[in-house]
């Protein structure tokens, strides 16, 4: 029987095990699981990432069989095992594969890791390397019994099998001192970031591309300085003994691409991209955030008008006041004076009885962004130019002006000089918000910045869904590079966060998880040129091809339409009846019916 020391043991360095959990499954790309010898869970990732402290359910016979025998135990099926027969859960268990290895501290096992897959892909990964696995894992708890035995961590011994395996894995790695120095760096990584092996011994320096990303966990993008240069790498950094070791992501995109420095008057956390129109963009929101005039943001649908105005918003003096956004297409025109406005106690039949303060009063000493300018009714557009006139505004059932001090920041996707010689849109509000005109680009003017961008929507998606950051397949960035993007960065984003939802856990995002649009090429013919403006973010005009016509543009359905009817799709194709598909796709089973008649889907017998 295990003396209650001998129990407390692991709990002694959860902090250390925490840590190194996290390290193995990503070095491994498999899922992991520690406990200590009464099967309380210390440790975990993926489905065993919660419930730490608590007795696992279930029988656990592998993990029963590892600490009972004090012996490794590998099962590349598990349920086929002999260990698992006669075991109440076996039919049900989503293990495909096990690896476990005891933690044994003076003959006594006082817990075990384990290796987990729960894909194909996961049980493939550890069939193929399972030795190097093994020695890994091992090679952890040793560090473990160490720690506990107030011996040295790192022995030369552990140095060499840790170098070792750093040196075939398959994905790039660094080792850095406490003084930044690199102390080993694999051959991958020094072909990622563009070196030779004189890395070893230079001192360089690691951060997570913005403030936001600091001390996230999961695959993040870094900056890093090399000293006459610096490489944007996605991947995991991780404090192991006051060293630094860095993990890059093993679907790395494009090697050492340029990352913009800490002190870059350009840097804005905001905005993704360092293509030239957005180069030229962040200089220009630099110039002007910290003038009080007005702002006129024109572009196509879903180039991010609200982000821009956030940061000019943000980089002013006004940044600790409201910013406050009103979509004026949104709002009903009967509504929309009293929500600008605001109104009086008892100033209309259903008014609040203690009055309403409108959105402009509230914006006081702040800005108001007013999205989608061009919906404005035009008797609204009289009242809010005399508003910027005289910075005063009046609300409904007031008999005098209240005093305001406000930046308009306006937006619109519509051509706003041929409102104004159709009437629709008044010529003097126009110069009054059009003091600083800024024109977005769209995103398949921005070379370069798609890779940034889809990277980027991956890590935000992942980590607000709560899944594994998954890879993206060289044959499937080309394709997303080459894209035409109609509906932009909003687009892009939308694609990313049904990939992310859609991929399973273990596997990398390639052609055949594309929805048909993308796959064909589809595209929307290109807005044309907004009313020419003079300012400085304005692009010259591709030039055209001189011995070729442009290729046929074919109209698209809507990008998240031509997903959603695809999902449903395979779907049905997969499981074959129509109740089960709604239970796999999270809907009732009326929705889908409806789904089904909206597309036109052929359902198979």
């Amino acid at each position: 029987m295990m003396s209650a020391s001998n129990q407390l043991l692991l709990m002694q360095i959860q902090p250390t095990i925490l840590r190194f959990t996290k390290m193995l499954a990503n070095v491994l790309q498999l899922e992991v699981e520690i406990v200590d010898a009464n099967l309380i869970r210390l440790a975990g990732t993926g489905p065993f990432g919660s419930g730490f402290g608590r007795k696992l359910e279930g029988d656990s016979r592998l993990l029963r069989y590892v600490m009972e025998q004090q012996c490794e135990k590998v099962a590349i099926k598990s349920r086929e095992d002999p260990v698992c027969q006669g075991c109440a859960t076996r039919d049900s268990c989503k293990e495909m594969a096990f690896l476990g290895v005891p933690i044994v501290v003076n003959g006594v096992c006082i817990g075990a890791i384990s290796l987990v897959a729960l894909t194909c892909a996961q049980q493939e990964r550890l069939q193929q390397n399972l030795q190097e696995v093994s020695d890994y894992v091992r090679h952890i708890s040793s560090i473990f019994v160490s720690k506990l035995l107030d011996a040295p961590d790192w022995s030369e011994g552990d140095k060499k099998l840790f170098l070792t395996l750093m040196t075939r894995m398959a994905q790039g790695g660094l080792l850095l001192d406490e003084h930044d120095r690199v102390v080993f760096a694999n051959e991958i990584a020094l072909q990622q970031l563009g070196c030779d092996p004189s890395l070893v011994g230079q001192k360089i320096s690691l951060r997570a591309l913005t403030f936001g990303q600091q001390g996230l966990s999961g695959h993040v993008q870094h900056v890093v300085d090399l000293g006459q240069r610096q490489a944007l790498v996605i991947g995991q950094l991780f404090q192991i003994q006051g060293q630094q070791l860095f993990l890059m992501s093993p679907h790395q995109a494009n090697v050492a691409q340029v990352a913009p420095r800490a002190d870059d008057p350009c840097a804005i956390d905001s905005l993704i991209g360092e293509s030239a129109p957005m180069r030229r963009l962040k200089i220009l929101i630099h110039r002007i955030a910290q003038s009080p005039s007005s702002v006129l943001i024109t572009g196509e649908s879903g180039t991010g008008k609200e982000v821009v105005a956030q940061a000019i918003h943000r980089l002013s003096p006004r940044s600790d006041k409201p910013f406050i956004a009103i979509n004026c297409a949104a709002i009903p025109e009967q509504l929309l004076e009293s929500e600008l406005f605001g109104y009086t106690k008892g100033a209309f039949t259903g008014a609040n009885s203690a009055g309403k303060q409108g959105l402009i009063q509230a914006a006081h000493q702040g800005t108001l962004f007013l999205d989608e300018i061009g919906d404005m009714p035009l008797t609204m557009q009289a009242k809010l130019l005399r508003v910027l006139e005289l910075r005063e505004v009046t609300p409904i059932g007031a008999s005098r002006p209240i005093p305001v001090d406000i930046r308009i920041v306006a937006a619109t996707h519509q051509h706003l000089d041929q409102y104004i010689a159709e009437g629709k849109f008044r010529e003097d509000l126009y110069y009054r918000i059009n003091v600083i005109p800024i024109e977005l680009p769209p995103l398949r003017e921005r070379e370069g910045d798609i890779e940034r961008l889809i990277h980027h929507f991956l890590q935000q998606h992942t980590r607000r869904i709560g899944c594994v950051y998954p890879g993206l397949s060289a044959e499937a960035r080309q394709m997303l590079s080459q894209y035409r993007w109609p509906g932009n960065v909003r687009e892009l984003s939308n694609l990313v966060e049904y990939l992310v939802n859609v991929i399973q856990e273990g596997d990398i995002i390639d052609c055949s998880l594309l929805p048909p649009n993308i796959l064909r090429g589809q595209s929307v013919p290109p807005r044309p040129a907004a009313a020419p403006v003079s300012t400085p973010l304005t692009a010259a005009p591709a030039c055209a091809a001189p011995h070729a016509e442009p290729p046929p543009v074919v109209m698209a359905d809507s990008g998240l339409e031509s997903m959603e009817k695809q999902m449903i799709e395979e779907t049905l194709s997969r499981v074959g009846n129509k109740k089960l598909a709604a239970q796999a796709l999270g809907i009732g089973i009326a929705t889908l019916y409806r789904k089904i008649k909206k597309y036109a889907i052929e359902v198979p017998e």
